[in-house]
């Protein structure tokens, strides 16, 4: 009863977490066409490295900036900029709904890519799943259609950095704590995104601070409340709620953006997720 409890306790935080990241995404889908990407990265990271902080002094790892494996560090730092910076851009051309919906297949790309690098065994049915998840992403894109938009492929390219980028904080943490790899991919981001955002700077101004703060704080509340579900459930119980972005996408781009996905983007949609889930299923019933 006590393990049901706590895991309970894992998918509200999960919810919490995915729903931040939604109002986080909302809020971004305005700010990159005022802002560059990079500057509004730089404020993800700084308050990240903040969140870094305090889960340090939190877990009394006066440590934190020491890792076993530096350089896995900095190629998860670097992958997190790609895949955060790929999906900033997705939602200045894409639809919300549009754009997740694609970007959904990262969990199905993690298993993928995780044959190649972790040598891990995948059954047949998987891969038909993962075929079939991709098959949903032709569906939305439609790439033989007159509707087709190259920048279909950039959420789909976040989906790929964000499937390597999961693969690397896998293997990380057979290293290091949670807290120093926040530390980290905070610091690498901070200082990759000030550089670049010296060159595609944009003005600021004191009406800035009504995208940065909420940027910074959703972005840390959805890390921080993702931190606490993993603490409490096991990843296979909290994955799959991973697709409520989808929902809130929807929900947001229809009341904020006026955006109403077409069928099939709900077609492929609902192919990608229950895909996913099915492909999370094998995953979890395999580790067990």
């Amino acid at each position: 009863m006590k393990f049901k409890s706590r895991e309970t306790l894992g998918i509200i935080f999960a919810i919490i977490a995915y729903f931040s990241f939604s109002i986080l995404d909302a809020i971004q889908k305005t700010a990159v066409i005022h802002y560059s990407i990079f500057q509004l990265l730089f404020i993800k990271y700084t308050f990240v490295l903040l969140l870094g902080l305090i889960e340090a002094k939190r877990a009394n790892n006066n440590n934190f900036y020491r890792s076993n494996n530096l350089k896995l560090q900095i190629i998860r730092s670097l992958l997190s900029i790609l895949e955060s910076g790929f999906f900033v851009l997705s939602f200045k051309h894409l639809s919300l709904a549009n754009a997740h919906s694609i970007g959904a297949l990262a969990p199905i790309i993690i298993v993928a890519l995780s044959v190649f690098i972790l040598n891990e065994r995948v059954s047949i049915k998987t891969w038909i799943a993962i075929f079939i998840g991709f098959i949903g992403v032709l569906i939305i894109i439609r790439p033989a259609s007159d509707v087709f938009s190259v920048n279909s492929f950039i959420p789909l390219l976040a989906a790929f950095f964000l499937g390597l980028y999961q693969i690397a904080t896998k293997k990380i943490t057979e290293y290091d704590a949670p807290e120093v790899s926040l530390f980290y991919s905070s610091l690498v981001g901070i200082v990759i995104t000030s550089i670049m955002a010296i060159n595609f700077w944009q003005p600021v101004n004191f009406n800035s601070l009504y995208f940065f703060v909420p940027i910074g704080l959703f972005f840390s509340l959805g890390i921080y409340f993702q931190i606490l579900a993993l603490k409490n459930a096991r990843a296979s119980i909290i994955q799959p709620f991973h697709y409520t972005l989808i929902f809130w996408a929807i929900i947001f781009g229809f009341f904020f953006y006026d955006d109403v996905p077409d069928l099939f983007t709900i077609i492929g949609a609902i192919i990608i997720t229950t895909s996913g889930i099915f492909v999370i299923n094998q995953t979890s019933k395999k580790i067990n």
